[in-house]
C-alpha cells in the first residue's frame, strides 16, 4: 500500500498543479527529455547498486534467462497480443514498457518470510537487470513503430543502429572499469566517479552500461543514492500527473495491466522449474510496475500521443492485482500445515540502501 501511495499521491498533486496552472503539452519542452533521462539514469544505477552479487552469482543462469529470454517473452506476450486485439502496433511498444519488474517495489517485499533467500536473490537481481533491457527494447521498438507510422524519431544519445549503441555501452563499461581500477582505494574519488558516470550515461544514453557499472562502482553513497532514487520516483510520478490532463484510456489500461501480470505468471513459472513450488508461485506473482515504467511512459509520450493515457492506469492495475494475488497466496501458505518454515528476518539484496555497500 505504501508503494501505491508513492505513485498515486505525487501523480495526484501533479494533476492538480496542471489543472491550476493550465500547463499542457509539456512533453514538447526542450528540457523534458533531459529531465526524464536523468530520472531514468538515477533509477537504473540505484537498482543494480543494491544487488547482492554473491547471492545472485549462485543462480546466474536463471537470472540471465529471466532478464533476456524472460523480458523478450513477456514483451512479446503483452505487445503482440494487444496489438492484434486493438489493431494498433503502438501496443508493441507499450508491451515492452511494462515488461519489467519494479526493483523499488521488490525491495519492500524481500522481508517476506514465506520466500526463501534464494528466491529473494533471484527476484532482486531479476527486477534490477530487466530494467536496462526493457529500456533498450523500448527505444528500438519505438523506432520501428515510428518508422512504420511516419512519426519522427526520438533523439537519444549516440543514436544510430543497435550495434552503434551496443558499442557505446561496451566503451562505457570499459571506462567505468578503468576508473574503478585506478580509484578504488579513494572513496571520495569513487563517489565523484559515480556521479560522473551517471552524467555521461545521460549524455550518451548508455543505460545498459550504467546498469552494469552499478555492480562494481559502489562508493559509500548508498544512503544518499537511496534518497535520490526515492526522489526520482516521486518526481517521475509528479511529471506523470502533469500530463494526465489529456485524460486516461481506462479500458486499454486495464487490458495492458492484466496482460503484463499474466505474462509474468507464464514466464515466471516457465523459468523457475528447479525451485520449490512456494518460491515458483511467489516469482510468478511478482509483477509490479513503478519508476521505470513511469519514466518510459514519459519518454515515449514525447514521441507518441496517448502513451501515458494507457500506461498510467496499467501501472495501477498491475500493482492492485499484485497486492490481491500475493495476499491470497500468503494466506493459503499460512493455512497449509508445514508448508512454510519462517526464516529469520533478512533485509535481502537491495532491500535497504541505508547501509553502505563496498565493492566485492
Amino acid at each position: 500500500m505504501l508503494a501505491l501511495g508513492k505513485l498515486v499521491v505525487p501523480a495526484g498533486v501533479g494533476l492538480l498543479v496542471a489543472y491550476a496552472t493550465g500547463a499542457s503539452r509539456l512533453e514538447s519542452s526542450p528540457t523534458y527529455l533531459l529531465v526524464t533521462t536523468i530520472l531514468l539514469a538515477v533509477g537504473l544505477y540505484g537498482s543494480t547498486f543494491g544487488i547482492d552479487v554473491p547471492h545472485a552469482r549462485n543462480d546466474w543462469r536463471t537470472i540471465v534467462a529471466a532478464v533476456t529470454i524472460g523480458v523478450f517473452a513477456k514483451a512479446a506476450i503483452i505487445g503482440v497480443g494487444l496489438a492484434l486485439a486493438f489493431q494498433n502496433p503502438l501496443y508493441l511498444v507499450l508491451g515492452v514498457a511494462v515488461a519489467q519488474i519494479d526493483p523499488l517495489a521488490v525491495a519492500a517485499i524481500v522481508g517476506n518470510p514465506r520466500m526463501s533467500q534464494r528466491a529473494k536473490s533471484i527476484l532482486a537481481a531479476w527486477s534490477s537487470f530487466d530494467d536496462p533491457i526493457t529500456v533498450l527494447l523500448s527505444v528500438y521498438a519505438a523506432a520501428l513503430v515510428a518508422t512504420a507510422q511516419g512519426v519522427p524519431q526520438l533523439q537519444t544519445g549516440t543514436g544510430g543502429s543497435y550495434l552503434t549503441n551496443l558499442a557505446a555501452n561496451v566503451v562505457f563499461i570499459a571506462v567505468a572499469f578503468l576508473g574503478w581500477y585506478w580509484l578504488r582505494r579513494y572513496p571520495k574519488a569513487m563517489a565523484v566517479l559515480a556521479v560522473g558516470l551517471i552524467a555521461l550515461a545521460v549524455w550518451q544514453f548508455t543505460m545498459l552500461g550504467l546498469a552494469v557499472a552499478g555492480l562494481f562502482i559502489r562508493p559509500s553513497i548508498s544512503r544518499q543514492l537511496g534518497w535520490a532514487v526515492q526522489a526520482a520516483l516521486i518526481g517521475a510520478a509528479f511529471m506523470l500527473g502533469l500530463l494526465l490532463t489529456e485524460g486516461v484510456n481506462i479500458g486499454a489500461g486495464i487490458a495492458l495491466g492484466a496482460a503484463a501480470f499474466a505474462a509474468q505468471v507464464i514466464v515466471g513459472y516457465a523459468l523457475t522449474r528447479k525451485l520449490p513450488p512456494s518460491d515458483r508461485a511467489h516469482l510468478a506473482l511478482a509483477q509490479q510496475n513503478g519508476i521505470t515504467a513511469i519514466i518510459l511512459a514519459l519518454l515515449l509520450q514525447a514521441q507518441f500521443d496517448g502513451v501515458i493515457a494507457v500506461i498510467a492506469p496499467a501501472i495501477l492495475v498491475v500493482n492492485v492485482i499484485h497486492l490481491v494475488a500475493n495476499t491470497l497466496l500468503d494466506r493459503r501458505s499460512t493455512r497449509a500445515p508445514g508448508a512454510v518454515v519462517p526464516l529469520p528476518h533478512q533485509a535481502g539484496p537491495g532491500a535497504d540502501l541505508g547501509q553502505d555497500t563496498q565493492p566485492r
